[in-house]
Protein backbone atom coordinates (compact mmCIF):
# COMPACT_ATOMS: atom_id res chain seq x y z
CA UNK A 1 0.00 0.00 0.00
CA UNK A 2 1.26 3.54 -0.54
CA UNK A 3 1.78 5.66 1.86
CA UNK A 4 0.08 9.21 1.68
CA UNK A 5 -0.41 12.46 3.92
CA UNK A 6 -2.96 14.62 3.37
CA UNK A 7 -3.35 17.05 6.06
CA UNK A 8 -7.10 18.32 6.47
CA UNK A 9 -6.67 22.04 5.71
CA UNK A 10 -5.66 21.30 2.71
CA UNK A 11 -8.59 19.58 1.75
CA UNK A 12 -10.39 22.68 3.40
CA UNK A 13 -8.98 24.95 0.83
CA UNK A 14 -9.74 22.71 -1.66
CA UNK A 15 -13.37 22.71 -0.98
CA UNK A 16 -15.77 25.38 0.66
CA UNK A 17 -18.63 25.90 3.07
CA UNK A 18 -21.43 22.78 3.12
CA UNK A 19 -24.25 23.82 1.78
CA UNK A 20 -27.49 22.24 3.72
CA UNK A 21 -31.00 20.71 2.22
CA UNK A 22 -33.64 23.38 0.55
CA UNK A 23 -36.64 22.48 2.53
CA UNK A 24 -38.89 23.88 0.39
CA UNK A 25 -38.57 21.20 -2.46
CA UNK A 26 -39.74 17.59 -1.14
CA UNK A 27 -37.65 14.63 -2.22
CA UNK A 28 -37.71 11.29 -1.00
CA UNK A 29 -35.86 7.47 -0.96
CA UNK A 30 -38.70 6.10 -3.59
CA UNK A 31 -40.57 6.98 -6.59
CA UNK A 32 -40.40 10.19 -8.51
CA UNK A 33 -38.78 11.70 -6.09
CA UNK A 34 -36.41 9.08 -5.03
CA UNK A 35 -32.50 9.63 -5.55
CA UNK A 36 -32.40 8.53 -9.24
CA UNK A 37 -34.56 12.23 -9.42
CA UNK A 38 -32.65 14.28 -6.75
CA UNK A 39 -30.72 16.03 -9.18
CA UNK A 40 -33.48 17.27 -11.34
CA UNK A 41 -36.10 18.34 -8.80
CA UNK A 42 -34.10 21.99 -8.00
CA UNK A 43 -31.87 23.78 -9.50
CA UNK A 44 -29.85 23.87 -5.98
CA UNK A 45 -30.05 20.00 -6.10
CA UNK A 46 -27.97 19.42 -9.42
CA UNK A 47 -24.71 18.24 -7.52
CA UNK A 48 -26.39 15.11 -6.47
CA UNK A 49 -26.89 14.51 -10.73
CA UNK A 50 -23.44 16.37 -11.24
CA UNK A 51 -21.21 15.81 -8.68
CA UNK A 52 -18.18 13.97 -9.03
CA UNK A 53 -17.23 13.40 -5.48
CA UNK A 54 -20.78 12.18 -4.11
CA UNK A 55 -21.34 10.07 -0.72
CA UNK A 56 -21.94 7.28 0.29
CA UNK A 57 -19.03 5.04 -0.86
CA UNK A 58 -18.35 1.33 -0.63
CA UNK A 59 -14.57 1.69 1.58
CA UNK A 60 -11.78 -0.56 0.09
CA UNK A 61 -8.98 -0.53 -1.55
CA UNK A 62 -7.16 1.69 1.15
CA UNK A 63 -4.41 3.83 1.05
CA UNK A 64 -2.13 3.95 4.15
CA UNK A 65 -1.75 7.45 5.56
CA UNK A 66 -1.94 9.00 8.53
CA UNK A 67 -4.69 9.98 10.55
CA UNK A 68 -4.66 11.92 13.90
CA UNK A 69 -6.43 10.36 16.94
CA UNK A 70 -10.00 11.70 16.95
CA UNK A 71 -10.03 14.06 19.70
CA UNK A 72 -13.76 14.14 20.64
CA UNK A 73 -14.83 16.63 23.38
CA UNK A 74 -18.00 15.31 24.10
CA UNK A 75 -20.37 16.35 27.21
CA UNK A 76 -23.55 15.47 28.35
CA UNK A 77 -26.27 17.88 27.16
CA UNK A 78 -30.16 18.51 27.12
CA UNK A 79 -31.26 17.58 23.52
CA UNK A 80 -34.68 17.19 21.18
CA UNK A 81 -35.29 14.58 19.16
CA UNK A 82 -37.15 15.22 15.74
CA UNK A 83 -39.08 12.38 13.24
CA UNK A 84 -38.56 14.75 9.81
CA UNK A 85 -39.71 12.47 7.51
CA UNK A 86 -36.10 11.16 6.15
CA UNK A 87 -34.98 10.16 9.51
CA UNK A 88 -34.79 10.40 13.23
CA UNK A 89 -32.25 13.34 14.54
CA UNK A 90 -31.44 14.30 17.63
CA UNK A 91 -30.10 18.07 18.28
CA UNK A 92 -28.38 18.19 21.26
CA UNK A 93 -27.45 21.76 23.37
CA UNK A 94 -24.37 23.37 22.24
CA UNK A 95 -20.67 22.28 23.92
CA UNK A 96 -19.37 19.01 22.26
CA UNK A 97 -17.22 18.92 19.62
CA UNK A 98 -14.02 17.76 18.22
CA UNK A 99 -10.67 19.08 17.29
CA UNK A 100 -8.67 17.95 13.55
CA UNK A 101 -5.35 19.34 13.21
CA UNK A 102 -6.34 22.47 15.99
CA UNK A 103 -9.77 23.03 14.36
CA UNK A 104 -12.61 23.34 16.19
CA UNK A 105 -15.99 21.26 14.89
CA UNK A 106 -19.01 21.80 16.84
CA UNK A 107 -21.52 18.66 17.21
CA UNK A 108 -24.40 20.25 15.33
CA UNK A 109 -26.77 16.94 15.49
CA UNK A 110 -26.82 13.11 14.84
CA UNK A 111 -29.10 10.87 13.00
CA UNK A 112 -29.75 7.13 11.32
CA UNK A 113 -29.98 5.36 8.42
CA UNK A 114 -31.18 1.88 7.72
CA UNK A 115 -29.69 0.23 6.14
CA UNK A 116 -26.67 2.08 6.38
CA UNK A 117 -25.27 3.85 3.85
CA UNK A 118 -21.67 3.28 3.36
CA UNK A 119 -20.55 -0.26 2.96
CA UNK A 120 -17.17 -1.22 4.33
CA UNK A 121 -15.44 -3.93 2.39
CA UNK A 122 -18.78 -4.32 0.30
CA UNK A 123 -20.52 -5.17 3.45
CA UNK A 124 -23.81 -3.67 4.68
CA UNK A 125 -24.80 -2.86 8.43
CA UNK A 126 -28.16 -2.69 9.19
CA UNK A 127 -28.00 0.61 10.92
CA UNK A 128 -25.38 3.73 10.38
CA UNK A 129 -24.93 6.82 12.68
CA UNK A 130 -23.96 10.22 11.24
CA UNK A 131 -22.65 13.12 13.82
CA UNK A 132 -22.45 16.61 11.92
CA UNK A 133 -20.06 18.97 13.04
CA UNK A 134 -19.06 22.48 11.40
CA UNK A 135 -16.26 24.68 12.08
CA UNK A 136 -17.08 28.30 12.27
CA UNK A 137 -15.97 28.96 8.94
CA UNK A 138 -19.25 26.20 7.71
CA UNK A 139 -16.77 23.31 6.48
CA UNK A 140 -18.24 20.26 7.55
CA UNK A 141 -16.80 17.24 9.21
CA UNK A 142 -19.05 13.73 9.49
CA UNK A 143 -18.35 11.07 11.62
CA UNK A 144 -20.32 7.59 10.84
CA UNK A 145 -20.83 4.91 13.12
CA UNK A 146 -22.28 1.19 11.65
CA UNK A 147 -24.09 -1.06 13.79
CA UNK A 148 -24.37 -4.82 13.61
CA UNK A 149 -27.36 -6.74 14.86
CA UNK A 150 -26.64 -8.20 18.02
CA UNK A 151 -27.60 -7.61 21.52
CA UNK A 152 -29.52 -4.41 22.78
CA UNK A 153 -27.45 -1.16 22.53
CA UNK A 154 -28.19 1.17 26.05
CA UNK A 155 -27.50 4.57 24.13
CA UNK A 156 -30.31 3.43 21.97
CA UNK A 157 -32.32 2.19 24.49
CA UNK A 158 -32.56 5.67 26.18
CA UNK A 159 -33.15 6.93 22.76
CA UNK A 160 -35.74 4.89 21.29
CA UNK A 161 -37.74 5.39 24.43
CA UNK A 162 -38.99 8.72 23.13
CA UNK A 163 -38.45 8.42 19.42
CA UNK A 164 -41.80 10.31 17.95
CA UNK A 165 -43.83 8.21 15.23
CA UNK A 166 -45.38 11.39 13.53
CA UNK A 167 -43.84 12.96 10.83
CA UNK A 168 -42.68 16.66 11.66
CA UNK A 169 -42.95 15.61 15.57
CA UNK A 170 -40.26 17.17 18.11
CA UNK A 171 -39.81 16.15 21.86
CA UNK A 172 -37.55 17.11 24.50
CA UNK A 173 -35.40 14.15 25.69
CA UNK A 174 -36.00 13.68 29.39
CA UNK A 175 -32.62 12.97 29.99
CA UNK A 176 -29.27 14.86 29.02
CA UNK A 177 -27.39 12.40 27.03
CA UNK A 178 -24.02 11.88 26.07
CA UNK A 179 -23.09 11.38 22.60
CA UNK A 180 -20.13 9.23 23.26
CA UNK A 181 -22.70 6.44 23.73
CA UNK A 182 -22.59 6.37 19.94
CA UNK A 183 -18.79 5.80 19.29
CA UNK A 184 -17.03 2.56 19.75
CA UNK A 185 -14.26 1.82 22.36
CA UNK A 186 -11.96 1.55 19.45
CA UNK A 187 -11.50 5.16 17.82
CA UNK A 188 -9.59 4.07 14.59
CA UNK A 189 -11.55 4.65 11.15
CA UNK A 190 -11.23 4.99 7.52
CA UNK A 191 -11.33 9.05 6.17
CA UNK A 192 -12.50 10.18 2.17
CA UNK A 193 -13.83 13.29 1.13
CA UNK A 194 -17.55 13.24 -0.05
CA UNK A 195 -20.51 14.96 0.24
CA UNK A 196 -23.44 15.11 2.06
CA UNK A 197 -25.93 11.99 1.11
CA UNK A 198 -29.15 14.21 1.28
CA UNK A 199 -30.43 16.81 -1.22
CA UNK A 200 -28.67 19.45 -2.13
CA UNK A 201 -25.60 16.75 -2.01
CA UNK A 202 -22.98 19.43 -1.34
CA UNK A 203 -19.85 18.61 -2.04
CA UNK A 204 -16.45 18.90 0.33
CA UNK A 205 -17.81 17.18 3.58
CA UNK A 206 -14.77 15.39 5.11
CA UNK A 207 -16.06 11.78 6.58
CA UNK A 208 -14.57 9.80 9.29
CA UNK A 209 -15.92 6.19 9.48
CA UNK A 210 -15.43 4.60 12.43
CA UNK A 211 -13.48 1.02 11.63
CA UNK A 212 -15.19 -1.13 14.35
CA UNK A 213 -19.37 -1.14 14.79
CA UNK A 214 -21.34 -0.98 17.53
CA UNK A 215 -24.63 -3.49 18.69
CA UNK A 216 -28.31 -2.76 17.65
CA UNK A 217 -30.39 -5.71 18.87
CA UNK A 218 -33.14 -6.75 16.14
CA UNK A 219 -35.92 -5.28 18.36
CA UNK A 220 -34.06 -1.79 18.49
CA UNK A 221 -33.70 -2.05 14.57
CA UNK A 222 -37.31 -3.09 14.23
CA UNK A 223 -38.38 -0.01 16.10
CA UNK A 224 -36.81 2.48 13.78
CA UNK A 225 -37.48 0.66 10.57
CA UNK A 226 -41.74 0.98 11.60
CA UNK A 227 -41.30 4.64 12.76
CA UNK A 228 -39.67 5.31 9.29
CA UNK A 229 -41.56 3.16 7.16
CA UNK A 230 -39.17 2.89 4.87
CA UNK A 231 -35.50 2.37 4.14
CA UNK A 232 -33.47 5.84 3.91
CA UNK A 233 -30.17 5.07 2.52
CA UNK A 234 -29.00 6.18 -0.30
CA UNK A 235 -27.36 3.74 -2.95
CA UNK A 236 -23.39 3.62 -3.28
CA UNK A 237 -22.03 6.22 -5.26
CA UNK A 238 -19.15 5.71 -7.86
CA UNK A 239 -15.55 6.02 -5.66
CA UNK A 240 -14.15 7.82 -8.99
CA UNK A 241 -10.40 9.14 -8.58
CA UNK A 242 -10.84 9.64 -4.66
CA UNK A 243 -8.89 8.12 -2.21
CA UNK A 244 -9.88 6.43 0.76
CA UNK A 245 -6.79 7.10 3.68
CA UNK A 246 -6.91 4.01 6.29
Amino acid sequence: MRRLLLPLPLLASLYGPTTFADQTTSWSYSGDTGPQAWGNLNETFSTCRTGKNQSPVNLDHFVDGYLERLDQRYKRRPAEITNDGHTIRVTPEPGSYIRLNGVRYNLKEFHFHAPSEHNIKDKTFPLEAQLVHQDSKGNTVIVAVMFEQRRGNRFLSELWKQIPEKVGESRKLKRKIDPRGLLPNSRHYYRYNGSLTTPPCTEGVRWLVMKWPLNISPKQLKTFQEVMHHPNNRPIQPLNARLVIR
